[in-house]
């Protein structure tokens, strides 16, 4: 997926993380925690390329962890300091939907903590396309004091209601 080749599809983990660090102080906390996890596994990271919030704390645990880390960043969030400077190597690529395809293309598993709007489209994209079939990939949601109880709530309730099946 890098020019120079080490990242290599076998061995990455793909990270959807705000860019805000939420009202709690647990979230940045569990950000920092799971950098610090990967590094020690020797996992890869791949993810938004800011930072700022969840993502910078995950990112830079991860890096000084000794993980090799890869911010993807669409074009209209490399313009500007709309996500600060990405940790790790950068790769560029032209929209939000190039970035989604490119870090779907080359993760293994994916890893989901607390966010808004845009980690909630991450979600459903990802899933929708679990639920398709798509991919087999699994998806991990930590559920930071609670904070996906809702929509989790929710998920349940389209399941009783028949618009998702229970092993989506």
């Amino acid at each position: 997926m890098c020019r120079n080749g080490r990242f290599l599809k076998s061995s990455n983990k793909k990270y959807f993380g705000g860019s805000s660090p939420g009202k709690e102080i647990e979230f940045l906390e569990s950000a920092n925690h799971l950098g610090q996890v990967l590094a020690k596994r020797k996992i890869h990271l791949m993810y938004g390329g800011g930072s700022l919030g969840l993502m910078k704390g995950v990112s830079i645990a991860a890096f000084l962890g000794g993980s090799q880390v890869l911010g993807v960043v669409p074009n209209a969030l490399a313009k500007g300091d709309i996500i600060r400077k990405t940790i790790g190597e950068k790769l560029q690529v032209s929209t939000m939907s190039d970035q989604m395809n490119t870090m779907f293309n080359h993760a293994d598993v994916f890893i989901v903590l607390p966010g808004g709007l845009g980690i909630l489209e991450e979600i459903f994209h990802i899933s929708s396309w679990a639920q398709l079939h798509i991919h087999h990939k699994p998806i991990g949601l930590l559920n930071v004091n609670g904070f996906y109880d809702n929509l989790l709530s929710f998920l349940n309730h389209a399941v009783e209601q028949k618009f998702l099946t229970s092993s989506t």
